[in-house]
């Protein structure tokens, strides 16, 4: 994966002709600093959400944008849940645009079947390891297709939770929805996962 995050702060510095003080580039280092740390984690995340690196990069790309041009003068504990705020926003507008198109191509002719889901396709490959995989290397990938099959706010809080670290009060944050909420949806996804994973958990009578 490319460093987008130096060039995107390199472009919007360059926009600030009037503040190119010592504050400035402090601020701009630390914003660099914080989307260079976060950039392979939130790819990882969008890209287990739409099923497709380049999509993936892209939503990426978008919201680091978004934070830099929207909150870059926010404290810097703030850009965390607000980047992940953004992020979230641009997986649900792709998924929206998604559903839409998928309802106009069956309407087309010659469009009868579905269109192919990306993560399926991306975790079809993946899963076709050779028959000496290590068994961890099985359960790991049995995790990966279990939380891309969560429904996306289940997902979305398993990941900002279990995954980023973040908390309740930021996770609230990012998702835009109450902490009650963001604890009912965490709640619901390690339930499934435990159902979905429960042939790869040990088992304490072996």
């Amino acid at each position: 994966m490319t460093n987008i995050a130096a060039l995107i702060c390199f472009n919007w510095i360059e926009r600030q002709p009037t503040d190119r003080g010592e504050h400035s580039l402090d601020r701009h280092s630390a914003m660099n600093g914080f989307l260079q740390d976060v950039e392979r984690r939130a790819l990882r995340v969008a890209e287990l959400s739409v099923g497709n690196r380049d999509d993936a990069l892209e939503l990426v790309q978008e919201a680091m944008l978004g934070l830099v041009k929207r909150y870059s003068l926010r404290p810097g504990d703030e850009w965390k849940p607000l980047f992940y705020k953004i992020l979230q926003s641009r997986i649900n507008d792709f998924h929206r645009r998604r559903a839409v198109r998928r309802r106009v191509m069956a309407f087309m002719p010659g469009s009868r079947d579905a269109e192919p889901d990306p993560l399926e396709l991306a975790s079809a490959g993946e899963r076709e390891n050779p028959a000496s995989a290590l068994e961890q290397e099985i359960a790991n990938q049995a995790m990966l297709d279990a939380i891309g099959d969560l429904p996306t706010r289940q997902q979305q809080a398993f990941v900002l939770r279990a995954w980023e670290g973040m908390s309740t009060r930021d996770t609230a944050v990012a998702m835009d929805c109450s902490e009650g909420s963001v604890k009912t949806h965490y709640n619901r996804a390690i339930r499934a996962l435990q159902n979905a994973l429960a042939e790869h958990m040990p088992n304490e009578h072996d």
